[in-house]
């Protein structure tokens, strides 16, 4: 099964990244590319917050209906399942201990070719919320907000 190759990132989503080491917005970007290859019809909203630049993948456009969201930190990206709490992880692969969100710590891009990273982020899009109504087009991407102070790099 091919595929699908995933939109270019927006232009702001990149210089919000440009804050970060190279290695690490490269590797953002490749997390990302991961998510929208894996689930093509998502929308993306973007945040330049405080202490990340996180990107949420939603089919519906509502940041309450995301399932995956991917954000860099100075030395690594969290690959994030915003209800990872309910994903079964019989192997304790997934990172965290709040109610409902679990992470993977993506630190080189050899993490993203663990089969469990695919295979989280499928059970994520599986239990995803689907639109019921009109939304944006898939593949939009929409920055939701940016952060006037920030705690991060440069």
């Amino acid at each position: 099964m091919s595929q699908a190759v995933p939109p270019p990132p927006r232009r702001e989503y990149l210089e919000f990244l440009s804050a970060y080491d190279p290695g690490i917005a490269a590797l953002a970007l490749a997390v990302r590319a991961l998510v929208l290859a894996k689930a093509p019809g998502a929308i993306e909203l973007l945040y330049d917050a405080y202490n990340a630049v996180s990107a949420g993948y939603s089919f519906t456009g509502r940041p309450s209906d995301a399932f995956v969201h991917v954000a860099a930190y100075a030395h690594w990206v969290n690959l994030g399942f915003n209800r990872g709490a309910d994903l079964d992880d019989p192997d304790g692969i997934l990172q965290g201990s709040g109610r409902q969100v679990r992470h993977i710590r993506i630190a080189e891009p050899a993490d993203l070719r663990k089969p469990a990273v695919r295979s989280f982020v499928r059970a994520a899009i599986a239990r995803a919320r689907r639109p019921e109504g009109k939304v944006a087009p898939a593949g939009t991407s929409v920055v939701r907000a940016i952060y006037p102070k920030r705690r991060r790099p440069k």
